[in-house]
């Protein structure tokens, strides 16, 4: 009898190129990595429709000086509230501002503002949650009691306080929502963490005398990613709407600035005689919130270790 040979697992690039097996080999496509997402990412039609929204977006945010056909800030009061037409697509605000090139413009911030938001929370809340979680004992009690009294005021909340004290302008309307979501990305960071050091991998680790902080670097943080990036794409399209909500209110984003939020604010006075001026701003918001939840959502499918193999 011939002796069956050892299975050998084979990366995914060798199954998308076709190479042959050899005679009673099976392959293990490992199904981690860039590749193998995007290969899964790109069979979904909601990733689809999410990405292509995603894609417009960043690209309108990159080209915008090309994609515009006015200066976003000229003023033109002859041309004051014309409505939409082949001069002006979106029409053009109180001031004869051209509001396409000023919802273009305004994509720039949106990307700023989500990355910024994300940033603060994630490396804030990252940090917190995996202390918390992997030390446990009076560390964890005494983090997990400050973030319950953070978290026992709405987000919003906490932010327009912390605008309040700062004072009212984009930057600190940034950080006041980044530090609004440190509470629960610590939380969220905490349970998977919880989960992780109780794997033998990181008993290992410890049997071999490596210490927290590289278990935490090496073999904790690693494996937090994916659950990471799920959220950061989750919680993208959240900072985008409380950034515009704060703007909405005037604490965000100050004028002249092109910010979805803040062409809102501007555009209360005209609801009924300019409609297009709050619709097109609206629109904008409404799109890329529902461009990143259908792209965090399939990233959530294809990441979880529960549904990754169903």
């Amino acid at each position: 009898m011939s002796k069956r040979a050892t299975p050998q697992p084979v990366a995914l690039r060798d199954e998308l190129r076709g190479e042959p097996r050899a005679h009673g080999e099976e392959q293990i496509v490992h199904r981690t990595g860039v590749w193998w997402t995007t290969r899964i990412l790109i069979r979904q039609r909601p990733a689809q429709i999410g990405g292509a929204i995603v894609l417009l977006l960043i690209l309108a945010a990159l080209f915008a000086p090309v994609i515009a056909p006015y200066d976003p800030y000229a003023i033109d009061v002859k041309e004051r509230l014309q409505p939409p037409s082949m001069a002006h697509f979106f029409g053009t605000d109180d001031l004869g501002r051209d509001l396409f090139s000023r919802v273009v413009y305004g994509a720039r911030t949106t990307i700023q503002t989500g990355v910024i938001v994300i940033l603060i929370a994630a490396s804030f809340g990252t940090l917190i949650g995996m202390v918390s979680g992997y030390y446990g004992g009076k560390v964890d009690m005494t983090i997990m009691r400050i973030i319950d009294v953070m978290l026992a005021f709405p987000y919003i909340l906490l932010a327009l306080a912390i605008v309040a004290t700062l004072g009212p302008s984009l930057m600190n309307a940034l950080i006041a929502i980044g530090v609004a979501y440190v509470p629960g990305w610590a939380r969220f960071v905490r349970g998977n963490v919880l989960a992780l050091r109780k794997q033998e991998y990181v008993t290992a680790a410890r049997a071999v005398g490596a210490s927290g902080a590289r278990i935490i670097r090496r073999h904790v943080l690693i494996n937090l990613l994916p659950s990471i990036i799920v959220l950061a794409s989750l919680d993208f399209p959240a900072a985008v709407l409380s950034t515009a909500a704060l703007s909405y209110v005037g604490l965000g984003a100050q004028p002249p600035t092109a910010e979805w939020g803040s062409l809102l604010t501007g555009a209360r006075s005209y609801m009924r005689t300019a409609a297009w001026l709050v619709s097109f701003p609206g629109l904008a918001i409404f799109v890329t919130m529902l461009g990143f939840n259908l792209l965090g959502n399939s990233l959530r499918d294809v990441l979880d270790p529960k549904l990754r193999h169903q």
